[in-house]
C-alpha cells in the first residue's frame, strides 16, 4: 500500500514550510516514527517523523516552500526490509564495441548576435531589481534575445567589487531560511510600524555579585545542576517593574490597547538556526529556581533544533542579553507585537562616585526600547530605574531579606 505523508500544521497561524533537508534518501527503507526531513516554518524548526516503515519516494525538494497539507513523500508500506549486512549488487557493465574512428570537423563559430536597440536594455521588471540593488544597467551581460537583460540577469547580478588586486575573491549566495527571512520581515515590521524609542541607564553589579558568590554553589547543589545566573535577578527585577508600570506590559491591537495581568516573559537565545525567543510563562509567580530552571529548559531546546512553536508563542516582554558576546552598548528592536524590550549587556569594571569617593565596580548598562504610541516617557523611564533599583538592591526588593528561603536552600 503506497501512504501520501503530508505536512502537518505546526501551528494554528503557519500556512507553508519549506524542506531545510532530507534525513534519508529516495529510495531508502524508513521505520516508523523515524524522522526522515526537517521544516522550517516561520517561527521554528521541527522533525518530520515517518508515519509508518516501508520505501520512501520523496515529493519535494531541499528548499521546496510546501503548503501545510500538501504531500512530501510516499512510502510503500509492501517494500521489503533490506537484510543486515546483504552484499551490494554489482551493476554489470556492458562493453561497447570499439567505433571507428571518425575525424571530427572544427565547428565553425556562430555568427554574434546583431546589435539591436533592444541590446543591454532591461526588461521592467530586471530594471525595478538593478535599481535595488544599486547596478548600472550598462555592467550587466543580457542573455535574452538581442542581448536583451532579462529578470534573472538582474537577479543574478552583483554589484562591482572594484577592480581586483590579487588574492581569493570567492562569493556563495544561499537562500535564507524560512525562519531567518521572518525574523528579516518582522525586525524590519518593528522598526517601520512602531514609534520605537530608547532609554538607557547604567546598573551596579557589586550587590548581585555578592549574594551570588555566596549562594551560587549551593544553590547549585540544592537544584541538581541548575545554576544561579544573572538571567534570573533580571526576570524576577523586570517582573516586579511591570506590576509597577502595567503600560509597558501591554500592546497595541488598532485603536486598542490590550493590558495584560500576567507576565510572560520572552528570552531571546541564539540558536544553530538564528534568533530564537522562547517564552517564561507567568515568570512573576516563579521562583529563583523556577526561572532559572525554564531558561535552561528552553535554552537546551533551541540549541538542540527541538524548540516548538508553543515555547515561542506568545510573551508580553522580552529581555535579550548581548553582553554574552560583548556587546557594551545596544539599541534592542521591539518584538512585535510587544511594546518593550530590555536590553542587557557586558559587565566592565569602571571607576563611580560612591559617597564622594571615586570607586571600581562592576556596571553594565541597560536599554529600555518601547513603543512611544503605547508608553509615555514617565512610564517607560520609571520601569527602567525600578530595575536599575532591584538589581542594585536585591536583598530587599527582590529576595525580601532572606536569600535561604528565596532561594530554597
Amino acid at each position: 500500500m503506497i501512504l501520501e505523508m503530508k505536512v502537518p500544521s505546526p501551528g494554528e497561524s503557519i500556512k507553508e514550510v519549506e524542506i531545510a533537508t532530507w534525513l534519508v534518501k529516495d529510495g531508502d527503507y524508513v521505520e516508523k516514527d523515524q524522522a526522515i526531513a526537517e521544516v522550517d516554518s516561520d517561527k521554528a524548526t521541527l522533525e518530520l517523523p515517518a508515519e509508518a516503515s516501508g520505501i520512501i519516494t520523496l515529493k519535494a525538494e531541499e528548499g521546496d516552500a510546501v503548503a501545510v497539507g500538501a504531500v512530501v513523500c510516499h512510502i510503500d508500506t509492501d517494500g521489503a526490509k533490506p537484510a543486515a549486512g546483504a552484499p551490494a549488487v554489482e551493476a554489470t557493465k556492458t562493453v561497447e564495441a570499439p567505433k571507428a574512428e571518425v575525424k571530427a570537423e572544427a565547428p565553425k563559430a556562430a555568427p554574434a548576435p546583431a546589435t539591436t536597440y533592444a541590446s543591454g536594455t532591461p526588461s521592467p521588471a530586471a530594471r525595478k531589481i538593478l535599481d535595488e540593488k544599486n547596478i548600472e544597467a550598462s555592467s550587466v551581460t543580457g542573455t535574452g534575445k538581442a542581448g536583451r537583460i532579462t529578470k534573472d540577469d538582474a537577479v543574478n547580478a552583483v554589484p562591482s567589487m572594484g577592480t581586483p588586486t590579487g588574492g581569493s575573491r570567492g562569493s556563495e549566495r544561499t537562500k535564507l531560511s524560512m525562519l531567518r527571512r521572518k525574523v528579516a520581515e518582522r525586525l524590519v515590521a518593528a522598526k517601520n510600524e512602531t514609534a520605537m524609542l530608547t532609554t538607557f541607564n547604567e546598573v551596579n553589579m557589586t550587590p548581585i555579585n555578592m549574594i551570588r558568590n555566596e549562594y551560587k554553589d549551593a544553590f547549585k547543589a540544592k537544584h541538581n545542576g541548575v545554576g544561579l545566573g544573572y538571567m534570573s535577578f533580571f526576570t524576577k527585577a523586570v517582573t516586579r517593574a511591570l506590576q509597577l508600570y502595567p503600560d509597558v506590559n501591554s500592546m497595541m491591537d488598532g485603536d486598542h490597547k490590550i493590558a495584560f495581568d500576567f507576565c510572560d516573559i520572552s528570552i531571546a537565545v541564539s540558536g544553530p538556526k538564528g534568533l530564537m525567543v522562547p517564552v517564561v510563562r507567568n515568570a512573576e509567580n516563579l521562583t529563583f529556581r523556577g526561572v532559572e530552571a525554564d531558561i535552561k529548559r528552553l535554552a537546551i531546546k533551541a540549541r538542540d533544533g527541538q524548540i516548538t512553536v508553543d515555547d515561542m508563542t506568545g510573551g508580553t516582554f522580552t529581555i535579550t542579553n548581548g553582553g554574552v558576546f560583548g556587546s557594551m552598548l545596544s539599541t534592542p528592536i521591539i518584538n512585535p507585537p510587544q511594546s518593550g524590550i530590555l536590553g542587557m549587556h557586558n559587565i566592565i569594571e569602571r571607576p563611580i562616585a560612591v559617597n564622594g569617593k571615586v570607586e571600581i565596580h562592576p556596571m553594565m548598562y541597560v536599554a529600555l526600547s518601547y513603543d512611544h504610541r503605547i508608553i509615555d516617557g514617565r512610564e517607560s523611564v520609571g520601569f527602567l530605574v525600578a530595575v536599575k533599583e532591584a538589581l542594585e538592591n536585591p536583598m530587599e526588593l527582590l529576595l525580601d531579606n532572606n536569600p535561604k528561603k528565596a532561594f530554597e536552600l
